[in-house]
């Protein structure tokens, strides 16, 4: 279904034009037929599916056609300052013919700009919790005017401890007959479901399988190695298939960072994004990722969700996920806006147990591939010692 059949509004049809975004994908066509219409929802859909801009174009087209009352927002509650600033991005794009004024609030950042553009008057907020709540008891946010509510990857949300938060603002907001409200998550578990039955107005359930996410435009791959010759056969395959570009997921923040410097040592340019770095740094570096600054990204799971790159071309999970839903989102990564993308899975004795629960969770047999002797490449940084600084031979320099 192409997005001109919805009779949208005229400017938010020229932002989604020039955003690029003709035919419709599945969670966006199941969504808006009955988001338009001003009902509530709850929408399971794997990140990469589209679901933003599902809830943007939602929430655009509703407050173009309601006049946007004055004083009236419409509020969207994430669980990371990455996925908000990634939200408000996509947002400007859509927005860029329509004039709305949207603003960003998370913390780990001064209030100065914050509290200027709560002062000058904003539309749209995305946030955080925690400094959505700071702002609402200082004073400067009246959650009484929020009139469309969105929460997005909700699952998120309540894994990070944000339930109590969730809860209070929702108190703060009108009551759930006076605002719309749409609910995104990867997964509908038990509180995400008893929320919506608190909170929401009778929402209309939308469900996007996972199992469909992962198959039909990701090409999935196992190697099954010993871990002592793992970092020789992944070498051999960053060699080998040259990706432009590769987001490398390790289940420890230690093993990540160890992994990009033993990469560098291999002639690599690439850095590590782990949850214990600065808010800022960790921007930084999703930043320059995206715009190819540097090609290969070591992460943990604080990337696998809200991370957008729309041309990612291989995801590899050097350690498999001990968590079946963990590995969906970590390849739903790549092949992203209808592109097809490549997931490389290195089972080794510490975690090819998590395999038969992957597979089981998302309904098919991964493909195992047997590496070659040949698949395997020299590996530079053998006899480095690796840590904040590296050894060699008894010489010692900072990486």
């Amino acid at each position: 279904m192409n997005f001109n059949e919805l009779k949208l509004d005229s400017s938010l049809l020229q932002g989604i034009a020039d955003r690029g975004y003709k035919e419709m994908t599945a969670v966006q066509e199941q969504t808006l037929v009955i988001t338009l219409g001003g009902r509530d929802v709850t929408v399971q859909s794997q990140t990469g599916t589209g679901k933003t801009a599902a809830f943007l174009i939602t929430l655009f087209e509703r407050m173009r056609q309601n006049g946007t009352p004055q004083g009236k927002k419409a509020l969207i509650i994430v669980p990371t300052r990455e996925l908000a600033v990634q939200i408000k991005k996509e947002a400007l794009l859509l927005n860029r013919h329509m004039g709305f004024t949207i603003g960003s609030f998370f913390g780990g950042v001064g209030y100065t700009k914050q509290l200027a553009l709560l002062k000058k008057g904003l539309d749209i907020a995305i946030g955080t919790p925690g400094r959505l709540m700071d702002l609402s008891k200082r004073g400067h946010l009246n959650l009484r005017d929020v009139k469309i509510l969105v929460i997005d990857e909700a699952d998120r949300l309540f894994d990070m401890g944000f339930l109590p938060d969730i809860q209070k603002l929702l108190q703060k907001m009108p009551p759930r007959n006076k605002r719309q409200t749409m609910l995104f998550s990867a997964t509908l578990n038990r509180v995400s479901r008893r929320i919506a039955a608190e909170y929401l107005n009778n929402p209309v359930p939308v469900e996007v399988s996972p199992d469909k996410l992962t198959v039909d435009n990701i090409s999935q791959e196992i190697y099954h190695v010993k871990s002592h010759i793992k970092m020789n056969l992944m070498l051999g395959i960053l060699k080998a298939q040259a990706p432009q570009n590769a987001l490398i997921f390790t289940n420890m923040r230690h093993a990540a960072l160890r992994l990009s410097k033993k990469l560098q040592l291999n002639g690599f340019h690439c850095q590590y994004l782990t949850g214990n770095l600065p808010q800022g740094q960790r921007l930084k570096i999703m930043d320059n990722f995206k715009a190819g600054k540097f090609a290969i990204l070591v992460a943990t799971d604080v990337a696998a969700r809200g991370l957008q790159i729309d041309d990612l071309e291989m995801v590899i999970n050097y350690d498999l996920p001990q968590d079946c839903e963990n590995y969906v989102h970590r390849i739903g990564r790549t092949a992203r806006a209808g592109n097809s993308g490549k997931a490389i899975s290195l089972a080794s004795e510490g975690t090819a147990g998590h395999l038969e629960a992957i597979e089981s969770y998302i309904g098919m047999k991964i493909p195992a591939l047997a590496a070659d002797f040949e698949l395997f490449a020299t590996d530079s940084s053998e006899g480095f010692r690796i840590g904040t600084t590296y050894r060699k031979h008894g010489s010692r320099k900072n990486l």
